[in-house]
């Protein structure tokens, strides 16, 4: 089973955390499924992996081409259902408790200085943890990333 990490965002800006935790899962060999709500806003997410990588690019693509199994990255707004090894949520975008199974690191971001966001993760935590998932809270409100809780 894999382990859920939820992002507190209230300094970073998704991008930046997308950038850092999906280095370092391309790094270990992973494949990672960047999962949203809105096709636009992972367009937007698309155009600056293209910017922001400097020397380390990460390859990347939208779901939707005839190479999608091949991307080390698929933004996609439903599961990529491709045997990828982990999975970033942005945006509300829900992950199933059964996904947890299946991949080996699972992470959902959400905004800290947005209530809805915020109340929503509240009811992730509790839908993956109650279903038996492992999860860890991390929350960057003192500048750093710091555990806050752990199931």
């Amino acid at each position: 089973m894999g382990q859920v990490n939820f992002y507190h965002l209230t300094h970073s800006s998704v991008e930046e955390v997308v950038l850092n935790l999906s280095s370092r899962a391309l790094e270990q060999g992973w494949k990672v499924e960047l999962r949203g709500r809105n096709p636009d806003r992972l367009d937007w997410l698309d155009q600056k992996l293209w910017l922001m990588g400097d020397e380390s690019f990460l390859p990347h693509g939208l779901a939707g081409g005839p190479h999608d199994a091949l991307q080390p990255i698929l933004l996609g707004t439903r599961p990529a259902g491709d045997g990828r090894e982990a999975i970033m949520a942005v945006d509300g975008a829900e992950i199933a408790a059964e996904e947890t199974d299946a991949h080996k690191r699972l992470w959902i971001l959400f905004d800290g200085n947005d209530p809805e966001a915020v109340q929503h993760a509240r009811g992730q935590w509790k839908a993956l943890t109650g279903a038996g998932a492992k999860a860890i809270y991390w929350s960057e409100e003192g500048g750093r990333w710091e555990k806050k809780a752990e199931s």
